[in-house]
């Protein structure tokens, strides 16, 4: 099967295409279940080493174990990391042990069905799926830059088209004015707008950076911190991608040539239209600014 003919009911071994990627390292962002475990299985099959950046040290060991049992090799490793606390992904950036890193997917996702902050005290869903993200990103540049051809991986959603606009003076939402879908989409928005920045800033030096959405409603534990969404998900997971089929897509951004995913934006393992927010450079140039000055601001504190 080519590329072109990759589509909904690819799964993630397909979309892998018998690439070998021994002596390629590769961070999964939210690897212990759902989207992530079977993107990081599959790379890990495949032969990379492939660190299992998880919150809960319990799920994300876990999940490398099995990921080690299932594909007869120890390429799988956790490490802990909580995108909601600038401690823990500056503690995680430290200890990782490698000069390099060729690919890293941003797969974590979080969505609150109530007001909930950070560490830092930063709304939890844009806290969790931007601000953590770019921080990360940011920390992790150096060994991105040392690896030949590096990527980085933004996993969106379809919910980046809603809203329309990226309200700035409700990114992130004070709690009077919190509305859980609406910050979604705001965090999805960011992470297809980071993606594009990350091309323009970064594609010179050989960097190449893109977004996707996975699926409608897979499987996965988004939703765990919302009512709501996890009774959603339940019924109507009869009618969505299988986890794997779901990772088809990152896997597909993660290894396919630079010519054909920069800058661009995947949907079922094709380049898909982003909205026209997401293509927007100076939205796109405004929250870099605003997310550097926010690392300086917390790292300035984290020093002092």
């Amino acid at each position: 099967m080519s590329e072109a003919d990759f589509n909904s009911k690819t799964t993630a071994l397909d979309a892998l295409d018998g690439r070998d990627l021994t002596s390629k390292t590769v961070i999964v962002t939210g690897a212990n279940t759902g989207i992530g475990f079977e993107t990081a299985k599959a790379l890990a099959q495949a032969g990379a080493k492939v660190v299992l950046a998880c919150r809960s040290s319990g799920t994300g060991q876990a999940a490398a174990d099995a990921i080690n049992q299932e594909t007869g090799n120890d390429n799988a490793v956790f490490a802990e990391l909580d995108l909601g606390s600038v401690d823990s992904i500056v503690k995680f950036t430290e200890q990782l042990d490698t000069d390099t890193v060729d690919i890293l997917i941003c797969n974590a996702g979080l969505v609150c069905s109530n007001y909930e902050t950070t560490r830092e005290g930063l709304e939890a869903t844009v806290g969790v799926c931007h601000y953590g993200h770019f921080l990360l990103v940011k920390l992790l540049m150096p060994q991105l830059l040392a690896s030949v051809k590096p990527r980085v991986v933004m996993v969106s959603s379809v919910s980046h088209t809603s809203p329309a606009k990226l309200s700035f003076d409700l990114f992130p939402m004070p709690k009077e004015k919190f509305k859980m879908m609406v910050s979604y989409g705001q965090a999805k928005l960011a992470n297809v707008l980071m993606a594009n920045e990350l091309q323009r800033k970064f594609g010179a030096q050989g960097l190449s950076a893109c977004s996707l959405h996975p699926g409608t409603l897979i499987t996965t534990d988004i939703g765990r911190r919302s009512l709501f969404m996890s009774i959603v998900m339940k019924l109507v997971s009869p009618l969505t991608k299988s986890p794997s089929q779901g990772a088809s897509t990152t896997i597909c951004c993660a290894l396919q040539d630079a010519d054909r995913v920069a800058g661009k934006y995947f949907s079922d393992c094709q380049p898909h239209d982003m909205s026209e927010e997401a293509r927007n450079p100076e939205v796109a140039a405004k929250l870099w600014q605003l997310s550097e000055d926010w690392v300086a601001q917390v790292m300035d504190a984290r020093a002092g």
